[in-house]
């Protein structure tokens, strides 16, 4: 076998947007040597929302950390407090643990922070922790010079247990693809507010712990749940792309009947940017077997986060890997972006 090419130059934004470019410095950098030692269970080189460890007794212990850098770090919807905790507790429930043991938080900060702005994020570390059934037990704190490092960058890792292990891979021809709730909330709240934009429209961001959500999924389809993926970094088109080609299927997507509101809809029309390429943080996509897809609809559209969930597309055995958008018109296939298009948004 070929060696891979080594990576040259360095490092952009791009490289850390959930597409393309950050899946390829993740697979031939940080996993290269990691996924060569044995392990029994889904390690780093599955690249799923967490791993999982076998501890015996038909469980599993599901671990996940995620470090958080957005910009600005507070914006229509929530804040870098909310984020860090939500991002964490939603790629413990991806994987099928939705009650989170526990979270640790480690928060490195500029010199000259504002304490009323960091007291401020501590409360929304804690109602949002409150709202996942959750606390963080343990943390770290550093603190940096001016220009060291940008206000304050916060990692959070999270730990749960599940007797059943959702991955991201098992994807079959025949299985519906459903969106929780509407797309691009989060992406095009924070780039108007990053850049003062003045759009129509509330645009606010989805934000949020979405393990109760996922809760009543599991419970209403169980084993017919087929994979699960939270559509941040990429959006919605980087999850499927990589949804589909793990699982060696094509996706056919109805555009028609991708969730969206009025405001995500003009914003994207004005700005050129389309929502399918803009990051989630309070959604999921979830894969199901055909017979039980109605019937999951259902029961999320009971949960207060889930009320617009919808069947948006169908898995089909050609051209695997492939996401097709129909249009109504046409097809057409759906690029997978290289990279978010709005970088250090979350």
């Amino acid at each position: 076998m070929t060696a891979a090419a080594p990576i040259l130059g360095r490092v952009t934004l791009k490289q850390g947007g959930g597409g393309r470019a950050m899946r390829n410095l993740i697979e031939r950098l940080f996993i290269r040597e990691f996924a060569s030692q044995p392990f029994d269970g889904v390690g780093l080189a599955a690249m799923d929302d967490g791993a999982a460890i076998p501890i015996g007794d038909g469980q599993f212990l599901i671990v996940t950390t995620d470090s958080h850098v957005i910009h600005p770090i507070f914006f229509p919807g929530g804040d870098i407090g909310r984020i860090s905790v939500s991002g964490t507790v939603n790629d413990l429930a991806m994987m099928g643990a939705t009650r989170p043991l526990g979270l640790t938080c480690g928060v490195i900060l500029e010199e000259g922070f504002d304490i009323e702005k960091l007291e401020a994020i501590q409360k929304s570390l804690v109602d949002t922790c409150r709202e996942a059934g959750t606390v963080v037990v343990t943390g770290d704190t550093k603190v940096m010079g001016r220009g060291e490092v940008d206000g304050i960058v916060i990692n959070t890792t999270g730990v749960a247990i599940t007797r059943r292990v959702v991955r991201d891979n098992g994807l079959r021809p025949g299985d519906r693809i459903i969106v929780t709730g509407t797309i691009g909330d989060h992406g095009l709240a924070v780039m108007a507010a990053r850049h003062g934009l003045e759009l129509e429209g509330d645009l606010r961001s989805d934000v949020a712990p979405i393990n109760g959500l996922i809760e009543v999924a599991l419970q209403a389809a169980g084993d017919a749940i087929s994979a699960m993926k939270d559509p941040t970094r990429g959006g919605v088109s980087s999850s499927l792309h990589e949804m589909a080609s793990k699982s060696n299927v094509g996706v056919v997507i109805r555009e028609s009947s991708i969730p969206l509101t009025d405001a995500v809809r003009s914003s994207g029309e004005i700005l050129g940017i389309d929502p399918l390429h803009v990051a989630n943080e309070g959604k999921a996509l979830i894969g199901v077997r055909p017979e039980s897809a109605e019937a999951l609809v259902a029961a999320l559209r009971t949960h207060p986060l889930g009320r617009q969930a919808a069947i948006i597309g169908t898995c089909i055995s050609e051209r695997p890997g492939s996401i097709i958008l129909d249009t109504g018109f046409g097809k057409r296939l759906l690029a997978e972006p290289e990279g978010e298009p709005l970088p250090r948004i979350c």
